[in-house]
């Protein structure tokens, strides 16, 4: 990326837009592709151009170098189980994303899966741009192309079997989103802290419902990235993230009753049936917790 032209427009929109800029990655034993996106966006992003204020990585657990990688790197490494414990237990990607929130100091905050292989520069500051020049966009969802194996297309299979009829289906307003489970998004904090966050994987396509249903469609925008690769996960892995997904959903649409998980069944190669708790309990809009007003203060769209 060019110092250049992009420092110039970077500092502009920065001064005029009056914010800070953090970058997330919430991360579970990715040691193997976290420390190449970090290293990429410090030296091209808080170094180069100056668009980024700070990386903060929210290691989930980590059994792996994650969290020595990810410092080694250049980022603030916060494991998940010291943000917020006076809230109680939780668990599953949402909850990660809900205490970055609180960990995260930005007006704006970018959030990035951290099994990136193909990362580059340009996805930060394409997702951060819209919200810098444009004060009524609060939500920016990356869309691209998602190759599977050595096939230029065919990834996002529960996007397309299963988010996206379901979004044709119940919510036809969102329809045209191309990746509502895609994990690399930004969005303003007055926005998020004001909504639930689903602990699980489905967290995305609750928050992209949410976000439509309190500001309005248009405060959410596309922006191609390009192509997205990814570590591709087995169908047996899939299951859960599809029902996760499927329940968030029904729940949105006043279709489904609110529980803290749902049974996934599971039939074996003999036939024989056994059950799987799939995670689907959500935390409430952080600014009601205590804690998070004493460091960030209350909210101009905050609740009642």
């Amino acid at each position: 990326m060019e110092r250049g032209p992009e420092r110039a427009l970077y500092d502009l929109a920065k001064r005029d837009a009056g914010v800070s800029v953090s970058v997330c990655l919430p991360a579970r034993d990715e040691a193997a592709t976290i420390g190449t996106i970090i290293s990429t966006v410090r030296a091209a992003l808080v170094d180069g151009v100056g668009l980024v204020d700070e990386i903060v990585v929210i290691d989930d657990g980590s059994v792996d170098d994650t969290a020595a990688v990810a410092r080694a790197a250049g980022a603030r490494v916060v494991a998940e189980a010291e943000i917020l414990p006076d809230a109680g237990s939780g668990s599953g990607k949402g909850n990660v994303l809900w205490k970055s929130l609180h960990e995260c100091r930005g007006d704006v905050i970018c959030w990035l899966d951290a099994d990136l292989r193909n990362f580059d520069p340009s996805f930060v500051a394409g997702l951060v741009l819209p919200l810098l020049l444009d004060p009524a966009v609060e939500f920016v969802k990356g869309c691209y192309r998602r190759p599977y194996g050595d096939e230029p297309t065919g990834g996002g299979r529960v996007t397309e079997l299963v988010a996206r009829p379901l979004l044709s289906l119940l919510f036809p307003k969102l329809a045209d989103i191309a990746q509502p489970l895609g994990g690399e998004y930004a969005a303003r904090r007055r926005a998020v802290e004001v909504i639930p966050f689903v602990e699980g994987w489905g967290v995305e396509l609750g928050l992209l419902v949410d976000i439509v249903e309190r500001f309005g469609r248009d405060a959410v925008v596309q922006v191609d990235l390009g192509v997205r690769e990814h570590r591709n996960r087995t169908i047996d892995e899939l299951a859960p993230q599809a029902m996760a997904v499927l329940a968030t959903a029904l729940r949105r649409a006043g279709l489904h009753d609110a529980h803290d998980t749902v049974e996934l069944a599971r039939v074996a190669d003999d036939f024989t049936v056994r059950t799987e708790p799939v995670e689907t309990a959500e935390r409430p809009p952080i600014v009601t917790v205590d804690a998070y007003r004493a460091r960030f203060g209350g909210s101009s769209t905050s609740p009642g």
